[in-house]
């Protein structure tokens, strides 16, 4: 039942963002004027956009770069991966208080051998799927309906996301040229 909830409630949500237009303000411009008028309050508007827009299925990508754009190499790779830290950690308390450890329960014996990995290694498993996939949603969502540990989780997403978002922020003023040279 709690799963049902889940699934509800946030199909509820990304329904109503989209049709309110919320998900489509996400891009990396408008985060980047929104952070910077906000002068001092930027970083805590930054955390909480990125941590909504991670529940609503928003690429973190696009957060990785609004942080750059706002605040530079350094300050943006800080930026960035203290939100993304934050929004995960945040995403997989809210996703795991609705809808438990649903995916311990599963009996279908591929999946076991892939959850077994997990419950073995959480920390190795959790640290090399965040350093493969970042903050995809799906995998902010299923790592909260497993059986890992939130503690686990946190140590975890902290060891996987220093690469991957490094990489994003001190090699994005060319990945940022192109985007803006596409749109």
């Amino acid at each position: 039942m709690r799963l049902v909830v889940l699934v509800l409630g946030l199909g509820l949500l990304i329904g109503l963002a989209s049709l309110t237009g919320v998900r489509e303000w996400m891009t990396e411009e408008r985060l980047r004027a929104a952070v910077t008028a906000a002068g001092w309050w930027g970083l805590a508007l930054f955390f909480a956009i990125f941590t909504v827009g991670q529940l609503l299925q928003v690429p973190g990508v696009v957060f990785i770069f609004a942080a750059r754009a706002a605040w530079g190499p350094m300050l943006g790779f800080a930026g960035a991966y203290a939100g993304a830290v934050i929004s995960a950690t945040l995403v997989f308390l809210l996703v795991r208080s609705v809808g438990g450890k649903a995916l311990a329960e599963i009996t279908w014996p591929p999946a076991r051998r892939i959850l077994a990995g997990l419950e073995q290694r959480p920390v190795l498993t959790i640290a090399a799927l965040r350093a493969v996939m970042m903050l995809r949603p799906p995998l902010n969502y299923a790592l909260a309906l497993s059986p890992v540990k939130q503690s686990h989780h946190f140590i975890g997403s902290v060891l996987g996301l220093i690469v991957p978002v490094a990489v994003v922020v001190f090699l994005s003023e060319g990945a940022l040229a192109l985007v803006r040279s596409l749109s």
